[in-house]
């Protein structure tokens, strides 16, 4: 099946499941994994960062970044349309007593800068605590525009806040920006990286930041159940992707566009936005379940919604692009 649901769905090659299973293996809650120790310090030194912390998801790497940064009663400014606040289960509240203050995001990602400016509460016991500013880069496949995250980050730090940074797709965002993980990561207090997306592990992500701010993380991930013991199968695979996957990104960027380009032109069809590995597009209101079903049968998975997303991923092949692009059509040309 040619499956644009997500870059999540993508599998480890063969090199990389060579490298996990050849990887040396220790206990990392004792902190004698070699393979997750050596993970941790590349990754750290990748980023700009004094150190890196091991998870087994983003969606954790990020709840111990928040529960790291804030106390009880404290909040983080987030946008509406942010991951940690829409898609994490509501984490940093149920079991951080960290409550969010959203704010709706701009149709570039960003927060508006006045709009986090407002929402910074003053020293007052009626009010949460504001204690952090959380962003998310990349956010809908776009890249947040440098020298707005360098105002917003500066802000922030004028008004006593830390930072966190969302960062699932970064390498996409480096990659498609041409700069290093290390200038993307810089403004950053802490910054969150996921290896299971477009960079193909099949599970893993890794927070970065201080070093206090890391052995807070450690104690939190072990209370949230993170304590991992031989991960340094999971290291291996992360490792492996950021020594060979990064720079392959710009393919499915590449495709992406060319996948939105063959979407355009069909009837009714409005393509939202293309950035970097996402295509989102709308089709007929009345045709979205049985484009759903009809996509299926020739091959392709997607989830067509009101709003669709699309993601293409390393699994994906300019041939499989074309596939998909037939297979849209062929059920137009039916109608």
């Amino acid at each position: 099946m040619i499956d644009l649901r997500s870059d999540t769905v993508t599998r480890p090659s063969a090199a990389m499941l060579a490298a996990m299973t050849e990887a040396p293996l220790g206990d990392d809650v004792w902190g004698d994994d070699p393979t997750v120790n050596a993970f941790q310090e590349r990754l750290a030194a990748h980023t700009g960062k004094e150190a890196a912390l091991l998870f087994p998801t983003g969606t954790q790497s990020n709840l111990v970044a928040l529960m790291a940064h804030c106390e009880r009663g404290d909040e983080y400014i987030v946008g509406q349309s942010a991951h940690t606040y829409r898609y994490e289960g509501g984490g940093a509240a149920v079991l951080g007593s960290v409550q969010p203050q959203p704010i709706e995001n701009a149709a570039d990602g960003s927060l508006p800068l006045e709009r986090i400016s407002a929402a910074i509460k003053a020293d007052d016991f009626h009010f949460a605590r504001s204690r952090l500013l959380a962003l998310e880069n990349t956010i809908g496949g776009k890249v947040l525009p440098a020298d707005y995250v360098h105002k917003a980050t500066e802000l922030a730090r004028e008004r006593g806040l830390s930072t966190h940074l969302d960062g699932a797709r970064l390498f996409n965002a480096a990659v498609a920006s041409g700069v290093s993980a290390e200038y993307l990561c810089q403004p950053f207090d802490s910054v969150s990286l996921c290896f299971s997306k477009g960079l193909g592990a099949p599970m893993g992500s890794a927070l970065v930041g201080s070093r206090a701010l890391i052995d807070r993380a450690r104690r939190w991930r072990k209370v949230v159940g993170g304590g991992m013991r031989q991960s340094g199968l999971i290291a291996a695979a992360c490792h492996y992707a950021l020594d060979h996957h990064v720079a392959d990104l710009a393919e499915d960027h590449r495709r992406a566009a060319r996948l939105a380009e063959g979407l355009a032109g069909l009837p009714g069809t409005d393509i939202c936005s293309q950035s970097t590995n996402m295509v989102f597009a709308r089709f007929p209101p009345s045709h979205l379940s049985a484009l759903e079903a009809s996509l299926r049968a020739s091959g392709v998975l997607a989830q067509i919604l009101p709003t669709s997303r699309f993601v293409l991923h390393r699994d994906i092949s300019d041939a499989d692009i074309g596939t998909a692009v037939a297979a849209f059509a062929a059920y137009f040309d039916r109608q």
